[in-house]
């Protein structure tokens, strides 16, 4: 097969303890699904989950033992960090009930949802869709993907975010007000979910600005940190 032009290089994330990496299909993201950062926002109560998706092409791999590099984007001067697990799926499925949902995942990782929260804001005030806010260039650093069975309780791990070695957000996935499986759910009710799907699950309390220069490390209990220099 010809194209006009050479096709993009496939988006991938490295595996802990394999050569194999793992193809990114699809970048779904969950709104508001910690009830302290619900409040935080504005909001309360256990609403309904709700999703955006980012572009494949968006992730910023960053390699065991590494400071990635984040880009700061344009038109903001409101760029926040959200510290999240993210959940990558090997076997695809629709209207896959919570009860069969963890066999439908290959591993987790830990991942940043980075927003432009002033140009988020503006699009909620004016009822239009934030993609600008959400989807840019660079706005999901990702570490390597753990599977599934080297990733130990991940359902009631810690989630913590530093910057410049200050506590920001600091939780655990228990406090999830829809869990994974519950997650899994809903969104493949939805879409029908594909293997190399990324879930990224949701941000604790704690959500704040951040600056060239600053230094982020957040983690996962029990899966690979993440540190990244925003530049």
């Amino acid at each position: 097969m010809s194209y006009v032009f050479s096709p993009a290089p496939v988006a991938s994330v490295p595996v802990v303890g394999s050569g194999d990496r793992f193809p990114v299909h699809r970048i779904y993201c969950v709104g508001r699904n910690y009830e302290e950062h619900a409040k935080e926002m504005g909001f309360t109560g256990r609403e309904p989950p709700f999703f955006f998706l980012k572009p494949a092409d968006a992730i910023v791999v960053v390699n065991a033992g590494e400071t990635g590099l984040l880009p700061y984007p344009s038109l903001t001067a409101n760029l926040h960090h959200e510290i999240e697990l993210v959940v990558a799926i090997g076997k695809g499925g629709k209207n896959i009930q919570a009860a069969d949902a963890l066999q439908h995942i290959y591993g987790y990782a830990v991942g940043l949802d980075m927003t432009r929260r002033d140009l988020q804001n503006d699009m909620k005030k004016q009822g239009r869709p934030w993609c600008i806010g959400k989807g840019f260039d660079a706005s999901a650093p990702i570490g390597p993907i753990t599977p599934a069975a080297q990733a130990g309780d991940v359902a009631h791990a810690a989630i913590w975010l530093q910057v410049n070695g200050a506590d920001r957000q600091r939780s655990t996935v228990a406090q999830l007000i829809w869990n994974i499986a519950e997650t899994i759910e809903h969104l493949s009710a939805a879409w029908a979910l594909q293997p190399g799907d990324l879930i990224y699950t949701g941000t604790p309390e704690g959500v704040g600005a951040v600056v060239r220069g600053d230094v982020l490390e957040g983690g996962v209990e029990g899966l690979t940190p993440l540190r990244l220099s925003v530049v």
